[in-house]
Order: structure tokens, then C-alpha cells, then sequence
């Protein structure tokens, strides 16, 4: 929770900083709004017979900062869906497991425009698990279940790598694309020598820039 009000503090900052940049700035600061499809998946576990991507969702806000002619910060603040599906095989019997992992994410991207209305971006992104859980189907006879919220067993605070590019239909609404590849481990307390299990996700959806 520390982290996570940490995290929206200091977007908040940057927003204020952001308006306060807008007034002097032959090219005003633009917020706006996005949202979109998820693709994500976990680095590959040694336990699973097969691992497979899971479809979520993005949603959130941001705020567009120019620093020069053609280079701009954005901050942003999302609610994202990561996770992914699995099979395996135990005691002969075979499963199915959704694992659906929430967060409220704080990305940070560099944008430089290569002409007007395109872009390409990098940077990092903050995340902060809100829930985790897991559905598990018996392959067998059909019946699943699902487990409560178990985030605290896990790593709630996840770092990553944002690589993107978008396109600004119009002035106001823009398709956008990003992959994020998680570098801090999802497990809290993994054991020694095993390898860690990272995030990784593909975002693809629409901003809307009020001007």
C-alpha cells in the first residue's frame, strides 16, 4: 500500500509539474484518456506442461508533457490485467489453470515524434498488484473452482520495460501499441535456485487527448 500511494504520489507531481510547464510552453501539456486490450503471459515455469497468453484489459489516464520540438514525457496511470493460462498434470489427472493478476500500473514514457502524428516510446512502468487469483478447471469431468485473492504471497510490486509506438488519427484520437517486459519476479518467496517468473505483456488500444 506503501508503494502503491508512493506511486500515485509522485505521478500526481508530475501532473502538477506537467501544468505548471503547459503555461510557459509554446506546446501546451494535453491530458487525456486510454484504453485497450491486454495480451500477457508469464515466463515460461518448468512445472507446466503448457503455458499459454490470457486477454485482459487496460484502462486509465495521462498526461502529455513536451520537452522539446519533437520529444515529450508521458506519464500515466492504468488499471491492467496481467496473468496468463496454463495446463499440467498431476497424479495422472490433467488441469487447467487461469491465473488473472490486477494492477494499477505507473508507466513513464519517452516519446519522440518521428513525423507529426507518429510517435515511438520507452521507458519504465511501476506496478502495484492489487488481486491475484487463480481458476482451476479438472480437464476430466468439467468441474473447476476458483481461489481467493492470494496477492499477498505474492511480490506485489512489479518494475518493467515499456517499448511503443502510436498514431494520431486526428488531432484527438490516437491508436497506441506497447510491449512490457517485466524484469522483477512475481513470486514473493521463491526458492533458491529456481528460476524466476516474470511478467510480460502486449497492449494494443486507443487514446483521446482533450484539446
Amino acid at each position: 500500500m506503501k508503494k502503491l500511494i508512493l506511486g500515485l504520489a509522485l505521478t500526481a507531481g508530475t501532473f502538477a509539474f506537467a501544468q505548471q510547464t503547459g503555461n510557459t510552453s509554446s506546446n501546451p501539456v494535453t491530458f487525456g484518456v486510454k484504453g485497450g486490450m491486454n495480451v500477457s503471459s508469464l515466463s515460461k515455469d518448468s512445472g507446466l506442461d503448457d503455458q499459454k497468453s490470457k486477454i485482459g484489459f487496460n484502462a486509465g489516464v495521462f498526461a502529455n508533457i513536451p520537452l522539446a520540438a519533437s520529444f515529450s514525457v508521458q506519464p500515466e496511470v492504468q488499471y491492467s490485467q496481467y496473468g496468463n493460462k496454463s495446463d499440467y498434470t498431476l497424479a495422472g489427472t490433467k488441469y487447467s489453470a487461469s491465473t488473472k493478476l490486477d494492477y494499477i500500473t505507473v508507466p513513464v514514457m519517452f516519446q519522440y515524434n518521428l513525423i507529426p502524428n507518429l510517435y515511438v516510446e520507452a521507458g519504465p512502468e511501476f506496478g502495484f498488484m492489487v488481486s491475484a487469483k487463480n481458476k482451476f478447471k479438472n480437464e476430466s469431468n468439467g468441474q473447476s473452482s476458483t481461489t481467493d485473492n492470494y496477492k499477498d504471497n505474492l511480490n506485489t510490486f512489479n518494475f518493467g520495460i515499456g517499448l511503443g509506438a502510436g498514431y494520431y488519427f486526428t488531432p484527438n484520437l490516437g491508436l497506441t501499441a506497447r510491449y512490457v517486459a517485466g524484469l522483477t519476479d512475481v513470486a514473493k518467496n521463491r526458492p533458491s535456485g529456481s528460476d524466476a517468473t516474470r511478467n510480460n505483456l502486449f497492449q494494443v488500444g486507443l487514446a483521446y487527448k482533450f484539446k
